[in-house]
């Protein structure tokens, strides 16, 4: 069931008109049956997958808890095992397959495994690690074992972040399933009103620019320089509208009915560093990889050598874990090897900043971290590492056909799969997106509106509304982050 969709539209309101009419202590049945009911409307069977995980979790996390000495640790592994079995066999069997016929191909021999004719169940990496999450923190003493199955259940199964996150850990929201939440018209409104610019984020904004960035990606070879370009940046904003919007119609249905989950992105394109971007971008899987995998691996507390290699381990498999293909582990290698060519140039740039304080101005930062993350995209984005390479390639090595064209007057944008007019419009709209994050940057902006004349809030409203409903693209397009 996607977000923006009229099916959740018509769910959404009588799941939260039902969570406040029932008495306190049943709404935890509500929300799991609606729960399992809007992950059953993408494809039923794939419930049993949960419904496995789930029964495994809550058994390992009493067991753990009251194991003593190694045992606790096996029972870990075990549920750890289980979780990461199925992620494997679903999500990178035929990757492995593949990788594995093409490695015998090279050595001249051959082999023949069989292929899984299966669908990747949706959001099954962010289920599978928001379960992980319980039973390391119960193992590591931070989290009391879940005697409730029902509550368990639910805390893996929340239908606002089952699908695409934010990842909880069992410490943030395990215990709000127990609180009473009231009808409260401020939080309720501040919830619908984040639905809102999420809604108008993807529908507006993303799956405008999808138009554009599917056109010139799936036929990379028919652009040049300034189209591949265009497409490059496009798609940043895309997978961030699409991405943002998702967390923030999450956040949003969450905080109507009286749960707060964690913020997922915090304005990532102004960032100045790239270690900045990777704090804003993302946060709840960047904080999941720190803490079970970067901090367990030594952290920052090594030395330079065992620091780099940290950095590219939690980078490759943050690569990997986004999708089995090359192009996911390539984008992977790239932003660790950004984070370690800025570990170990680190003393070097600091003198050369001091000398050129230009190489200080925060605009400038913040340009040249884009243009990084938006060369990571490119792999991140393509169909094929052959697809890839060209693109690279063509960007830089097109300029000089541009300032030709440009001199015999000849047209140096070609035609993207959108007007010139709606290309105009697609700017514009990028521009007041970076404008609206800026002013939003370390200020709650709801509190903002709040303060201000009533006409003046619902003018903004109404005016958001219009853009909605007459500027959105509604092809149903599903959210990005749905394949991962």
């Amino acid at each position: 069931m996607l977000f923006n969709s009229l099916h959740f539209l018509i769910f959404f309101i009588i799941v939260t008109g039902i969570y406040f009419a029932m008495p306190y202590n049943k709404r935890w049945l509500w929300l799991l049956l609606s729960s399992c009911y809007f992950y059953m409307a993408f494809v039923p069977i794939y419930i049993m997958i949960l419904a496995f995980t789930i029964v495994v979790d809550y058994g390992s996390g009493i067991y753990i808890e009251k194991a003593t000495g190694k045992k606790r640790k096996l029972f870990l592994i075990a549920s750890l095992i289980a979780n990461i079995g199925i992620l494997v066999v679903f999500k990178y069997y035929n990757f492995l397959n593949d990788s594995i016929t093409s490695l015998f191909n090279l050595s001249g021999s051959s082999i023949h495994l069989p292929y899984l004719n299966i669908l990747l169940p949706i959001g099954l990496s962010f289920h599978t690690f928001q379960a992980m999450s319980y039973t390391i923190e119960v193992y590591r003493g931070n989290q009391k074992a879940e005697k409730h199955f029902g509550i368990y259940a639910l805390y893996v199964m929340f239908y606002p972040q089952l699908v695409a996150g934010p990842i909880e850990r069992p410490q943030n929201l395990l215990h709000q399933f127990r609180e009473k939440h009231n009808f409260d018209y401020r939080r309720v409104t501040r919830g619908l009103k984040l639905m809102a610019w999420g809604l108008f984020k993807k529908v507006v904004i993303a799956d405008r620019l999808t138009i554009l960035v599917d056109t010139v990606f799936n036929a990379p070879h028919d652009y040049n320089s300034i189209s591949l370009t265009i497409a490059v940046v496009f798609f940043a904003f895309q997978i961030y509208c699409d991405f943002s919007g998702y967390s923030d119609m999450a956040i949003g249905a969450a905080r109507v009915m009286g749960f707060e989950l964690i913020n997922n992105f915090d304005n990532p394109y102004l960032s100045r560093s790239l270690k900045e971007f990777w704090n804003k971008w993302h946060i709840s899987l960047s904080n999941w990889f720190r803490d079970y995998l970067y901090i367990p691996l030594g952290g920052n507390q090594v030395p330079i050598n065992r620091l780099c290699f940290n950095l590219l381990i939690v980078f490759i498999i943050s690569g990997v874990w986004h999708g089995a293909n090359w192009t996911f582990l390539v984008w992977g290698v790239l932003h660790g090897t950004y984070f370690v060519v800025s570990v170990l140039t680190t003393g070097i740039r600091r003198k050369i900043a001091g000398r050129v304080p230009l190489l200080n101005s925060p605009l400038l930062n913040t340009c040249f971290t884009f243009s990084l993350v938006c060369v990571a995209w490119i792999f991140f984005r393509a169909n094929t590492m052959k697809s890839a390479f060209y693109i690279v390639q063509s960007i830089f090595s097109g300029i000089p056909d541009l300032y030709r064209d440009y001199k015999k007057h000849s047209a140096v944008i070609e035609y993207m799969g959108m007007s010139n007019g709606y290309l105009a419009l697609s700017v514009c709209l990028i521009l007041l997106l970076l404008i609206i994050d800026k002013f939003k940057s370390g200020k709650k902006i709801s509190f903002f509106f709040e303060r201000q004349p009533i006409y003046i809030r619902w003018s903004i409203y109404f005016i958001l509304i219009l853009a909605v409903l007459f500027l959105g693209v509604f092809e149903n397009r599903e959210f990005i982050y749905f394949q991962f």
